[in-house]
């Protein structure tokens, strides 16, 4: 077999097996989801996490020790995963978001991880490597300084938003500013015999009786995981007014079942419904190659494994983020907020346009890293994030930028193999389960 081929068959397989049982379940989905990362590389990658954990358990990491080998991650820290959201606080934040596959791991997973998007993103953008070098470096110095920041004054309230931002964050923020929950329900729902209800498109589907029951006892259930549920004093706040099936996510999460549920919210007036998602979790990807015992146990499931982590790295997070079970499968469940929006590298196509911007994102990362130790309510990682990275690091910051520029230029060009490779398999019905026509 030539390294071609043995490299093509370890993608597949990895993909199979990571997903195997959602594929049998919904084939179409996956077609779909493969469609869309057969579109570049960058897409690829989105949709490949398990790969690259893969690869990141055959790969020695000289900066993971006792401490640093052991933080909360994203886990799947890639450009697309940035922008905007309405914090418990009423503070508009601009943060990571989608936090699907967080876990407990490397730190410099998430910045391996982040900078081969970047790579390949340039790539896309013809942007030379010494451009692409340049720029990778300053995102890691950026990540760095704010990491020190942590540990010397302990910034625990950090947050990028509408008073420290400018350029084009500031621009997303305003636009998120901009967003309207009536323009939110309008475009979900509507109107008839004065009662709200779910819109019914190709997006979604209306559940038989069983279903409906199914997913009302879930949603009590959810209930009970909201902290300071009581401050939701109105009895009316919770009472369902529709539930439906829901698909059409994004590359990551397309397969996973979902439901959309409509609630009364502050009052029975019409414009103050709110819409929750429920969404299938998944296995988280670093949780494939982590092995540790202590981190595996500390779950009941994926749901609550999702929901810890997001609450461990966002502070001030989604009131309405919770967990739940259908039949034994998890969920988790949050608001489909209208202050929502992603940061788009469309119109950023010049390095003196993008180098701000990294410069945020970087801040944003050490962020999520250094406000997850042990001033959380849970002692799975007990120790300051930011003097661990700190000490791994010190006298040896250069080789550690170095390094990791190294690595995001080089694992960028096999992500772009590796996308040929898996297009040619998935064209030849080479992917067990989910055949291209």
């Amino acid at each position: 077999m030539t390294d071609s081929a043995e490299r093509q068959k370890a993608i597949t397989d990895t993909l199979v097996s990571a997903l195997e049982a959602l594929m049998e379940a919904d084939p179409d989905a996956f077609r779909l989801r493969f469609r869309k990362m057969a579109a570049d590389p960058y897409a690829f990658y989105r949709g490949s996490a398990s790969v690259f954990y893969a690869d990141m358990a055959d790969l020695g990491d000289q900066w993971a020790d006792d401490r640093t080998g052991r933080v909360w991650i994203q886990g799947d820290l890639h450009a697309g995963n940035f922008g905007t959201y309405m914090n418990s606080e009423g503070a508009l934040a601009f943060d990571v978001n989608d936090f699907d596959e967080a876990y407990v791991g490397h730190f410099s997973w998430d910045l391996r991880r982040f900078l081969t998007s970047l790579a390949l993103l340039c790539w896309q953008k013809a942007l030379p490597e010494q451009s692409i070098r340049e720029l990778s470096t300053t995102y890691v110095r950026a990540y760095l300084n704010q990491v020190k920041e942590y540990d010397a004054d302990g910034q625990a309230d950090f947050a990028l938003g509408l008073g420290n931002t400018k350029g084009t964050i500031h621009a997303v923020l305003q636009a998120a500013r901009a967003g309207r929950r009536t323009g939110l329900l309008e475009s979900l729902t509507l109107v008839e015999e004065h009662e709200r209800h779910f819109r019914e498109d190709h997006s979604t589907r209306r559940l038989d009786e069983e279903e409906y029951e199914q997913v009302s006892e879930s949603f009590d259930d959810y209930l009970k995981t909201i902290p300071n549920h009581d401050r939701y004093q109105r009895p009316v706040f919770f009472r369902v007014k529709d539930i439906v099936g829901k698909n059409g996510f994004g590359i990551g999460s397309a397969g996973l079942p979902a439901y959309n549920i409509l609630i009364e919210g502050f009052d029975e007036a019409q414009e103050n419904d709110i819409v929750l998602s429920m969404k299938q979790a998944n296995v988280a990807a670093p949780s494939r190659i982590v092995t540790e015992g202590r981190v595996r146990d500390f779950f009941a499931h994926d749901g609550q494994r999702a929901v810890i982590s997001q609450r461990s790295l966002q502070t001030n997070t989604d009131p309405y983020l919770g967990y739940t079970t259908i039949a034994g499968t998890a969920y988790v469940v949050s608001e489909l907020s209208p202050y929502q929006r992603d940061l788009s590298w469309e119109e950023l196509t010049e390095p003196e346009q993008i180098e701000p911007v990294l410069e945020n994102l970087g801040r944003a990362t050490a962020k999520i890293h250094c406000s997850t130790d042990e001033d959380s309510d849970h002692d799975l990682v007990s120790f300051q994030t930011e003097a661990a990275i700190l000490n791994v690091i010190e006298g040896r910051e250069d080789e550690f930028i170095d390094g990791l520029v190294n690595f995001c230029t080089g694992y960028a060009a096999t992500v772009r193999r590796d996308h040929a490779l898996f297009v040619e398999a998935f064209r030849e019905n080479k992917i067990a389960k989910v055949p291209a026509t």
